[in-house]
């Protein structure tokens, strides 16, 4: 996995919860140093929910700088869930500027291949970039901890949808909920739900 060292800062982003059904997207955004080191770290889908506490964690304490933005299932249904994944992407990386007053960032590395320019920070989409460079995989699992931690919590007053364990994805057992419970204030009703 690739590092992408550059003699100035290099912020990796990237989102989680584009294709569920209910909850909010999350992007993570973070700037690691050049000397981070751990051969774990991938692509948040690919690693094990404890693996990726585990790494969450060590990314928290070790980057420069992490963040994430949030957009919740009203403002995707408005916007569409591709501008609201854009949209998390700028608020997260937005935090970080906030965050670092001493040194701007050099260039933003998003995951996939769409995005819409950030002021006047350069920008470079890469298919899969979750799985080639690290400070993506980071930002995919920050926003991914970050988004199942938000649907455990709203699962509690909504256990026949299993969010706790479906995270909002599209199940048997979430779709066969919605028919019988119908939609929740959570829920994106812009998508085909069942």
């Amino acid at each position: 996995m690739i590092q992408f060292e550059l003699n100035k800062l290099v912020c990796g982003c990237d989102e989680a919860g584009r294709g569920s059904l209910a909850g909010p997207v999350v992007a993570g955004a973070v700037i690691l140093p050049n000397n981070f080191k751990c051969t774990k770290i991938n692509d948040s889908k690919k690693i094990s929910a404890n693996l990726r506490e585990e790494l969450s964690y060590k990314i928290k304490k070790q980057s420069l700088f992490w963040s994430v933005g949030i957009v919740n299932s009203d403002e995707i249904d408005k916007i569409n869930i591709l501008n609201a994944s854009i949209k998390a992407m700028h608020l997260a990386i937005k935090k970080i500027e906030e965050l670092n007053t001493s040194k701007k960032i050099g260039i933003l590395l998003i995951d996939g291949n769409q995005f819409h320019k950030y002021l006047n920070i350069p920008h470079k989409c890469i298919i899969k970039g979750d799985q080639k460079f690290k400070s993506i995989a980071a930002a995919s699992i920050i926003a991914k901890t970050h988004r199942d931690k938000i649907m455990r919590k709203i699962a509690i007053q909504h256990s026949h949808y299993e969010w706790e364990k479906n995270k909002g994805y599209p199940t048997k057992k979430h779709k066969m909920a919605i028919k019988e419970f119908g939609l929740s204030k959570f829920h994106r009703k812009s998508f085909k739900l069942f």
